[in-house]
């Protein structure tokens, strides 16, 4: 990290840095919250932490600022967990490791944690700067934002006292978030059951790598490959005309992130391997040219792997046929925002056990009665396929407010300091905000960021320059507050 340590601000950085040595994956931020309280208490600062793990830290108004409403900064000190194949990490021990490339900080074949480690490093700056005339402060850092919004969701009123709130959460510099969409995951099942498998058959792992995934909100409508379906569509041509027998299938890594990778275990008969390999090089080749640009480096390919139980023939059929009915993808298009996705569902998560097979999906929407219906049709195909079905970790939406007074707040002082007016918008992916709103009812919110691109993939990677401008914004909005 020696070639970060110049990088400006020196304290938002090092903040940054210091995180980054702490494992936070969500639900192991035990360590990183502690580190973060102790932080804010060496600095004079009050520190409390609620039933669920949230942290509250408050500071008081500078001199001068005493008379002015409170404002929270708001952020979340968990990460999405990802690291490229062969990657020799820990996540639940070992420090992510970042690094400088030219204007941009990446870390070393996992995941960064930008998101939203540069909140929290941008919040605790706040309450450490001695030069900044701001009104008192409130920071909010949740736990466990990525796997479902339950530190929001468990943040209980009356603990805030600021009206005002400015979510730390974004990934586009020039953005003002003012709205989000609201989500539901579903976890679908389906009961299997195992033969022996066949004397002289060989074990072949079939594997698709190679993907961008990318966020399952952000970059849903980007038409990249989902290796889940992917997978399917491929066991779907192989399996019946070459005869295999399927032992499991699995793939993807977190609900909220679009399936980069996904592999198939079969059993074959030694005399078709040669056939089974050439039709798994043309498919390769197939998808390949179908994605082109969007998933240049898309990978089919097969290798040996250990023989086990097989899936019954009717099983493996439900299950294919599941993977390639099951909604995935775009359901439909905002009529009042051009360019904002509405209501979609991403199927990220497949997973065989030796009784089970599971697949989870993630349903946005602006609209509840289109999220209740979208989860409605997965229910009925997963039915039909064989599979039971159970639905968590519902939260709502976020309602734009563009008139309010923050909005013209920050709006004003993005065109004071940049000489330009900000892009207001609202997006398709879940913000902590709206569960902040139905605490709180009245908020005034609004969520920013500096840019970053990729996250929740191993190719996440920071603007440094953006991340200097973003503390200036976020100084600019604090003295005019």
């Amino acid at each position: 990290m020696s070639d970060l340590a110049d990088l400006e601000p020196k304290l938002l950085w090092k903040y940054f840095l210091d995180l980054s040595r702490i494992p936070r994956g969500s639900g192991n931020e035990g360590a990183a919250m502690t580190w973060l309280v102790e932080q804010a208490r060496a600095l004079g600062c009050e520190a409390e932490r609620d039933a669920v793990g949230n942290a509250l830290l408050r500071k008081p108004a500078a001199p001068g600022r005493e008379d002015r409403p409170a404002v929270a900064l708001q952020a979340h000190v968990d990460m999405v967990c990802e690291k490229n194949e062969g990657t020799p990490h820990d996540f639940a021990r070992d420090p992510i490791e970042p690094y400088r490339d030219g204007d941009v900080v990446r870390a070393r074949g996992t995941t960064l944690g930008a998101d939203n480690g540069i909140g929290v490093a941008t919040a605790l700056a706040a309450l450490a700067a001695k030069d900044v005339r701001h009104p008192a402060l409130e920071v909010l850092v949740t736990v466990d934002e990525e796997t479902g919004l339950a530190g929001a969701n468990g943040l209980q009123p009356g603990w805030l006292r600021a009206r005002r709130l400015v979510n730390l959460d974004s990934e586009e510099e020039g953005e003002l978030t003012i709205g989000c969409a609201g989500g539901v995951d579903t976890v679908t099942t389906r009961r299997v059951r195992r033969d022996a498998p066949s004397a002289g058959r060989r074990a072949l792992r079939l594997k698709v790598s190679g993907l961008k995934g990318g966020h399952s909100g952000m970059d849903i409508a980007a038409g990249r490959a989902n290796a889940l379906r992917l997978l399917a569509e491929v066991l779907e041509a192989i399996v019946e005309a070459h005869a295999l027998r399927v032992v499991s299938v699995k793939g993807g890594n977190k609900r909220n992130a679009i399936a980069r990778e996904a592999s198939a275990i079969v059993l074959v008969d030694p005399a078709r391997e040669a056939a089974l390999a050439a039709d798994v090089r043309r498919l390769a080749e197939e998808w390949r040219a179908a994605f082109g640009a969007l998933d240049p480096n898309l990978s089919v390919a097969l290798e040996p792997a250990e023989p086990q139980p097989v899936l019954s023939a009717a099983d493996a059929r439900a299950v294919i046929g599941f993977l390639l009915a099951g909604p995935h993808g775009v359901e439909a298009m905002s009529p009042d925002i051009p360019g904002l996705v509405q209501t979609s569902t991403n199927m990220g998560l497949v997973e065989t056990y030796e009784d089970r097979v599971e697949v989870s999906f993630l349903t946005r929407s602006a609209l509840d009665a289109s999220r209740r219906a979208l989860t409605r049709r997965i229910a009925g195909v997963a039915a039909l396929s064989g599979f039971e079905v159970a639905h968590s970790n519902g939260y709502p939406g976020w309602k734009p407010e563009p008139g309010s007074a923050l909005v013209g707040l920050v709006d004003g002082v993005h065109e004071e300091l940049f000489g330009k007016r900000m892009l207001v918008k609202a997006i398709h992916a879940g913000l902590e905000c709206g569960l902040v709103g139905e605490k709180y009812p009245g908020m005034e919110m609004v969520s920013i960021g500096p840019s970053m691109w990729d996250v929740h993939t191993p190719d996440e990677h920071v603007s440094i320059p953006s991340v200097e401008r973003f503390w200036r914004f976020l100084v600019g909005i604090l003295e005019r507050a």
